[in-house]
């Protein structure tokens, strides 16, 4: 259904149920999405010790891997070795850090995430102070690196979808919208309508 929908990459969420309190795909489900994915691979890693794993991300198909900057004692160079991959290289905060504390790593990014639920589990009520949060990454980003990719998770619908662009983001990554809807398809299509920017599932 998403090979076939206006989505344009799968975001995978890749939990170790110890960064957060759930498990998602292992490398044997990644293995098989990869194999059948037309899409390019957004891979999420809400997990701890991140850079232990990188090249077999890349392996499976990752043509982003975002980490998370609580869970990297030496983001910087977590940032170099996913880069030295070939990928994308992403950086996630969550709802409780301030985006301030990227600034010596901005102009290394080719993405930032705002988690606008607290990680670990989908379903989750959007957090309204992340519209804050986006607009100060637009700033940073405008100033210091203005092809940085602003991608948001959690909560995002077609009530809050065109909000969120407007506050700068410019990628969303819905989940529960999509496939907790009866015709997920027609769900996609009408998001993209409303932004025409990346739209992810």
């Amino acid at each position: 259904m998403v090979n076939n929908s206006e989505a344009d990459w799968f975001h995978i969420d890749i939990m170790d149920g110890v960064f957060v309190p759930n498990i998602s795909f292992g490398f044997p489900v990644l293995a098989s999405i990869h194999h059948y994915a037309k899409k390019p691979l957004d891979i999420h890693l809400m997990i701890v010790h991140p850079e232990r794993y990188l090249s077999q991300f890349k392996a499976y198909g990752a043509a982003v891997i975002t980490v998370h900057y609580e869970a990297c004692t030496h983001l910087h160079s977590t940032i170099q070795s996913i880069k030295e991959l070939g990928c994308k290289a992403g950086v996630a905060i969550n709802p409780h850090t301030p985006v301030s504390l990227l600034s010596e790593v901005i102009e290394e990014l080719d993405l930032v995430l705002i988690m606008s639920v607290n990680p670990g589990f989908g379903g989750q009520k959007f957090i309204e102070n992340s519209y804050k949060k986006i607009r100060e990454l637009s700033t940073m980003a405008s100033e210091r690196n203005p092809n940085l990719i602003i991608e948001v998770d959690g909560g995002v619908n077609h009530t809050n979808a065109l909000a969120l662009l407007k506050a700068g983001a410019n990628v969303l990554v819905a989940g529960n919208a999509i496939f907790a809807s009866e015709t997920p398809m027609k769900t996609i299509a009408e998001l993209k309508r409303i932004s025409p920017q990346t739209f992810r599932t």
